[in-house]
């Protein structure tokens, strides 16, 4: 990857919105490295693959030299992002902050290079802004142009409440930008309204402006809303490896060309040869699929982890053996009969008496390797010491009756 042609189109693949293509097509050309900002509020404990996308472009800038910052919000998540929100977001305490923000320090770590990564803390200077600063900040744009934003202006139209503290957001983030001399600065397409406002704030303070790129919000594994732990559509990346290529090889045929464009540094010609590959019928779209599910694992776990999780699968799912190690719970044996509905939620495979009855209905259910199609079904505890549940395709567990 030696041209310029070719830096700029692996620099673009999977992004939305690149503000301008020519101004960064010019710093590339200038041969310096380029101080490549991203921002993240640590608002929550735990990444999935969907913030990946993000932190996997900054992985691209720096496998070509450039300087990455991976910025943490701890001040301005004490005003609370109002992207996205129709309401005002609870600001974080500074104790929520530090303990999510170490988190995310270990977990980036797993794709950015850490001796080539630059971590900062927005608190760093804002911290010292002093009231004089503040005005002065604020003094760079107008209530007309935050109206502007989406969100803003819906809540203004309805007559939900903005407070004040929510307008100083963009504004904030955009002098993050001033304070670090960024010359691109990567986010969602969602922080797009911030993005642009930082280009303001720039200007403003006579620097001249970043350069704005913008990655897709990713689908989960649904296929139709984004990626979310709330809608358990999610892949986290400290989850283990056989959470991890199991829950990849479950999404679509059609998904898996999007998570190979954003989840994998494969350039877009490589990508569209995989998929002329199997669109020929020279590949099979599930050997395909492995190789995702496998390149995911590495990247969060190691390579040896990812060919273990692949040999589980294919012995748990295309041979319908059970996994190498199971957990196993003992229990009483309390008499000759036991309704399979009452140990299915005494064992919390499921979590009532009528989810039981459904997931055994609908042939979710098997004992001892076979399928149990009646929700009336009885065992007999006394006959044997122990037994093996499997609900669904990941859930297994052996008892032993005592």
């Amino acid at each position: 990857m030696t041209t310029l042609h070719e830096q700029l189109a692996y620099l673009c693949k999977g992004t939305v919105d690149v503000i301008r293509v020519d101004d960064l097509r010019a710093k590339l050309a200038a041969g310096r490295k380029l101080r490549v900002k991203a921002g993240f509020d640590p608002t929550a404990p735990d990444l999935h693959v969907g913030h990946t996308v993000l932190i996997r472009k900054m992985r691209h800038f720096q496998q070509l030299g450039h300087d990455v910052i991976f910025l943490i919000g701890d001040f301005t998540g004490l005003i609370g992002d109002p992207t996205g929100r129709n309401q005002t977001r609870p600001p974080l305490t500074r104790e929520q902050i530090r303990a999510n923000a170490e988190t995310y320090k270990t977990q980036i770590f797993r794709l950015l290079d850490p001796e080539r990564t630059i971590i900062d803390f927005n608190a760093r200077w804002m911290g010292a802004f002093t009231p004089e600063d503040f005005v002065r900040l604020m003094a760079k744009a107008t209530v007309a142009q935050m109206l502007e934003r989406d969100e803003f202006s819906k809540r203004f139209a309805g007559g939900v409440p903005i407070s004040l503290h929510e307008l100083l957001y963009p504004l904030v983030q955009g002098y993050d930008s001033v304070a670090l001399a960024a010359d691109v600065e990567l986010g969602g397409t969602d922080q797009k309204f911030n993005l642009l406002m930082a280009r303001e704030i720039q200007r403003a303070y006579g620097h001249e402006p970043e350069v704005v790129m913008t990655t897709p919000l990713l689908e989960g594994l649904d296929g139709v809303n984004k990626m979310s732990k709330s809608l358990g559509n999610y892949i986290g990346i400290a989850e283990p490896p056989d959470e991890i290529y199991g829950k990849a090889m479950s999404i679509s045929d059609e998904l898996m060309w999007r998570y190979y464009e954003l989840l994998t540094d494969l350039t877009p010609d490589e990508v569209a040869r995989l998929k002329a590959e199997v669109e020929a019928g020279a590949r099979h779209p599930r050997d395909v699929k492995s190789q995702l599910a496998r390149q995911m694992v590495s990247d969060f776990h190691t390579p040896s982890e990812a060919e273990r999780a692949e040999a589980e699968f294919v012995r748990r799912f295309r041979e319908r053996q059970a996994p190498d190690q199971m957990q196993t719970r003992a229990l009483k044996a309390r008499g000759p009969k036991l309704k399979l509905v009452d140990l299915l939620v005494e064992t919390d495979l499921a979590t009532s008496k009528a989810e039981a009855r459904r997931l055994i209905a609908q042939g979710g259910v098997r004992l001892n390797g076979e399928r149990v199609g009646e929700p009336t079904y009885e065992l007999d505890p006394t006959s044997g010491r122990e037994a093996q549940l499997q609900v669904g395709k990941l859930k297994f567990l052996k008892i032993i009756f005592e």
